[in-house]
């Protein structure tokens, strides 16, 4: 019986050696594979780094060679100096203007600054002395809604006399138009009409 538990022991240790040599002297894979993914992860980094900067390249050069479709909306922004105001004029592209990208627009439009390029939309502005054109006063008439036109010369023009009749306003819009409603812009003015409608 003796002889069974130090046959047993021996075994034991023998195969507890074994094992212990095969850990000790076996490389470390586990080790070896995050060197090797360590060198594959800056591999692929400098990949993607060189795929951006080619990306960002073309990116550059689509733009740069970007042309106005025949589709294009245009917004020509003008500003006034004599009153301060800026209008907006919305248009489609011109057809002698189609295909040409940022720099031979610019060479045709001289007098304008693009604000906003691509093939789709174009934003053009300007800065002009003078006026708007589009100051108006509404005001009474004979119990009707009429609509006057400032001058440069600041005189009053007659554009529209309304079929509103002042008489079922509101006592503070009767007032006020008593007096005369000054309005800057088409926009505002239809707004202002629709109001008493």
């Amino acid at each position: 019986m003796n002889k069974i538990i130090i046959t047993m022991i021996c075994i034991i240790v023998v195969l507890v050696g074994i094992i212990a040599g095969v850990m000790y002297f076996t490389p470390n894979t586990k080790t070896e594979g995050n060197i090797l993914n360590e060198a594959n992860m800056e591999n692929k980094i400098q990949e993607n780094i060189s795929i951006e900067n080619t990306s960002n390249t073309q990116e550059a050069n689509s733009k740069e060679e970007e042309k106005i479709s025949p589709n294009c909306e245009v917004i020509k922004n003008i500003y006034y100096k004599g009153c301060e105001h800026t209008k907006s004029i919305y248009s489609n592209i011109e057809e002698e203007f189609v295909n040409l990208n940022k720099e031979e627009l610019q060479k045709k439009l001289p007098d304008w600054e693009i604000e906003k390029f691509s093939e789709n939309k174009i934003v053009l502005y300007q800065a002009q002395d003078g006026e708007c054109g589009e100051h108006y006063i509404v005001k009474d008439k004979d119990g009707q809604v009429v609509i006057y036109r400032k001058t440069k010369e600041g005189e009053e023009e007659l554009v529209e006399t309304t079929d509103i009749s002042t008489e079922y306003l509101p006592k503070t819009d009767k007032m006020e138009i008593e007096k005369g409603i000054e309005v800057n812009g088409k926009q505002a003015l239809y707004q202002l009409i629709e109001d008493y409608e």
